[in-house]
């Protein structure tokens, strides 16, 4: 038998060649993340937008809606998986536009408070609404969206704490 040479009639490839299909665009989970989110992201614009707010605004909104009480930045970092670098001027300009409020703790310099205002507060009817027709708006079941929102949230503290003990 010869072993070298010659094509594989089912690739096309030459014999022994390596199969680099896993490489092709259409096999990479972070293009399809990123382009989902992307998408999605969009969607949330043009129904925040009127509201006056930027789809980073209503995840902090949210948020801090969820903690029932102000919050520390670090909380709300962690909550959204945010760093301070990237927090921080979105919560001063939430401040300016009279979205939140920001307080020093007075034991601890070094610690913010973070809390919503009443002119947020008025605005947690609307978000609902603009969160319900994003998800009206994908092409997939409200089963389906909680199935793949577990998926990821596994995948992402999977990979968060295999990066802690690297």
């Amino acid at each position: 038998m010869h072993s070298g040479g010659g094509m594989n009639a089912q690739s096309g490839r030459p014999n022994g060649a390596p199969d680099f299909t896993e490489l092709h665009v259409d096999q990479q989970l972070c293009l399809a993340l990123q382009t989902s989110s992307s998408l999605i992201t969009r969607l949330y614009r043009r129904l925040l937008t009127p509201l006056g707010l930027t789809h980073p605004q209503y995840l902090v909104l949210i948020a801090l809606w969820e903690f029932e009480r102000p919050a520390t930045m670090g909380e709300l970092g962690e909550r959204l998986s945010m760093d301070t670098g990237s927090l921080t001027p979105l919560v001063k300009r939430m401040e300016t536009a009279g979205l939140l409020s920001r307080e020093r703790d007075k034991q601890d310099e070094r610690r913010v408070w973070v809390a919503p205002t009443a002119r947020a507060t008025a605005l947690r009817d609307e978000l609902l609404t603009v969160r319900r027709e994003v998800v009206r708006q994908l092409p997939i079941t409200a089963q389906q969206i909680a199935e793949l929102r577990r998926m990821l949230q596994d995948m992402n503290d999977a990979i968060s704490r295999a990066d802690q003990t690297d």
